[in-house]
C-alpha cells in the first residue's frame, strides 16, 4: 500500500493534523475528478490514497482530522448540488413567508455547516473532541460590529458541537474571541495575516481561558486555532509597490520567504511561550522554482510542526502531481529563513508591519491591505448566495423584499 504524499507529511509530527478546506459535500465529486483525470494505470492506487484521506464509512480512521469553510466555498458546494438545495430553498421560502433573501440565505448557510458538521461528528466523538471540528464563519461583512459577531457565534456554535466559529482577525474581532472563548466556544480566527493580529488574538484566547477558569467554565472540548493566510499576505501588490519604491529587489522565492517567515515566527513564539492557540496554514500556494525543479515550500517549510495545515482542492492536487519531488524534514519548521530575505523585508514598510510583533496597533488591522482584499471576497461570495437564494425565490413566484 504506497503512502500519498499526505501521509509522508503527516508522518514528520505524531500531533500534526491535515483538515480539508472546502466543504465536506464537494469531497466526493473532487475524488472522482482526481482519479478520472489520471492515467489508468495509477487510478487504483490514486483512488485508495483519497479515500483514506476521509473515509465516510469510518470516519475516525481518517487522514483528515477537521475541516475549514468559508463564503465562497460555501456557496461552491451550494453551486454544486443544485438539485438538492434548489429543492431546500424552496422548502425554506415555504415554511418561513416574508422572509427576505438575507433571511433565507443565512438558513441555507447554517445548514451547510450543518451537513458538513455531521459527516466529521464521529470523528469528534471517538477523539473526544480532540478531531473532527468543522469551522463555520461569521458573516464577513460585519467585521465590525461586535455584538452581531457574538450572536451569530451563538448561532453557528449551537449547530453542532463540534462546530468551531471562525472570527475575522480584526479589531473588533479580537475581543469577540475573548469573549467566545470565555464561554469555552471554539475559535477558528480568519482573515489573519501578520504577526500583531496573531499574538493580539494569542493572548485574547488566553485571556479568556483565565475567564472561563475563573467562573469555572468547562474547557475539556475547547479549542481555538489561528489561521495564517499566508497567500493572500504575500500577493497584495502594496508589497511590491513598497519593495520597488525602496530600490528592493523581490525574487519569487522572496515572496514565499515573507509568508513562512511570518508563520514561524508566530509558531515558535506560541510554542515557547506555552499559549493554548494552535497555529493553522491555509492559503498555500506552489513555489518557487528552484533549479529548474519545482518546489511547494508553503508545504515543505513547515513540516515537522505542531500545525494544522488546511488544504483546499487547489493545494492538493499539485502536492499529489508533484509527490516524491517534495521533501519533507522532521525539522523544517526550525530551520531559519534565510538572512538575506529577511533583510530585505526589514526595509519595506508592509513586511514590517508582517513580521514584527509590534508592526501594528490594533486599530490598524481593519485597514491592512490583505484584510480589505480578503473581507471583499468573502463579501462578493456572500452577497453571491443571496443573489443565488433570491433569483430561486423569484423562479419559485415567492415576493422578495
Amino acid at each position: 500500500m504506497a503512502e500519498s504524499v499526505i501521509e509522508r507529511l503527516v508522518k514528520t509530527n505524531p500531533h500534526m493534523e491535515i483538515w480539508w478546506d472546502s466543504s465536506p459535500l464537494i469531497f466526493e465529486r473532487w475524488v472522482a475528478k482526481m482519479v478520472n483525470a489520471a492515467p489508468a494505470a495509477k487510478q487504483a492506487e490514486l483512488e485508495a490514497q483519497l479515500r483514506r484521506l476521509f473515509n465516510a464509512g469510518d470516519p475516525a480512521k481518517s487522514v483528515f482530522r477537521g475541516c475549514t469553510t468559508n463564503p465562497p466555498l460555501s456557496l461552491e458546494a451550494v453551486k454544486a448540488d443544485p438539485g438538492y438545495w434548489n429543492a431546500r430553498i424552496d422548502d425554506l421560502v415555504r415554511a418561513n413567508p416574508g422572509a427576505t433573501p438575507k433571511e433565507i440565505s443565512w438558513r441555507v448557510y447554517k445548514e451547510v455547516i450543518r451537513r458538513g458538521a455531521e459527516m466529521f461528528l464521529p470523528m469528534w466523538e471517538a477523539s473526544n473532541g480532540r478531531y473532527g471540528w468543522v469551522s463555520g464563519q461569521l458573516d464577513p461583512r460585519l467585521f465590525t460590529e461586535r455584538e452581531i459577531m457574538c450572536q451569530q457565534a451563538d448561532e453557528i456554535a449551537g449547530i453542532s458541537p463540534n462546530v468551531m466559529v471562525k472570527v475575522p482577525a480584526s479589531t473588533q474581532g479580537v475581543d469577540v474571541v475573548r469573549h467566545l472563548t470565555s464561554k469555552s466556544i471554539s475559535t477558528n480566527t480568519t482573515t489573519c495575516f501578520s504577526l500583531p493580529q496573531i499574538m493580539a488574538v494569542a493572548r485574547a484566547a488566553r485571556e479568556g481561558v483565565e475567564l472561563a477558569r475563573k467562573n469555572g467554565v468547562d474547557l475539556s472540548r475547547w479549542r481555538a486555532v489561528i489561521t495564517h493566510m499566508s497567500g493572500r499576505l504575500t500577493e497584495r501588490k502594496e508589497f511590491m509597490a513598497q519593495a520597488e519604491y525602496a530600490g528592493v529587489q523581490i525574487t519569487e522565492a522572496d515572496r514565499k520567504w515573507l509568508g513562512i517567515a511570518v508563520f514561524k515566527r508566530a509558531y515558535q513564539i506560541l510554542r515557547d511561550e506555552g499559549y493554548p492557540s494552535k497555529m493553522l496554514l491555509c492559503s498555500v500556494r506552489p513555489g518557487p522554482l528552484v533549479n529548474g525543479r519545482m518546489r511547494f515550500w508553503d508545504i515543505e517549510e513547515y513540516a515537522g510542526g505542531d500545525i494544522v495545515y488546511t488544504l483546499p482542492p487547489y493545494g492538493l492536487e499539485p502536492m499529489f502531481a508533484l509527490d516524491e519531488n517534495l521533501e519533507f524534514r522532521p525539522d523544517a519548521i526550525d530551520r531559519p529563513v534565510p538572512q538575506a530575505s529577511l533583510e530585505k523585508f526589514l526595509k519595506i514598510p508592509y513586511c514590517i508591519q508582517a513580521y514584527d510583533p509590534n508592526g501594528m496597533s490594533l486599530d490598524q488591522f481593519n485597514t491592512h491591505p490583505a484584510t480589505l482584499y480578503t473581507v471583499a471576497d468573502f463579501t462578493r461570495a456572500a452577497n453571491g448566495l443571496e443573489e443565488y437564494v433570491g433569483s430561486r425565490m423569484v423562479a419559485a413566484g415567492a415576493a422578495v423584499k
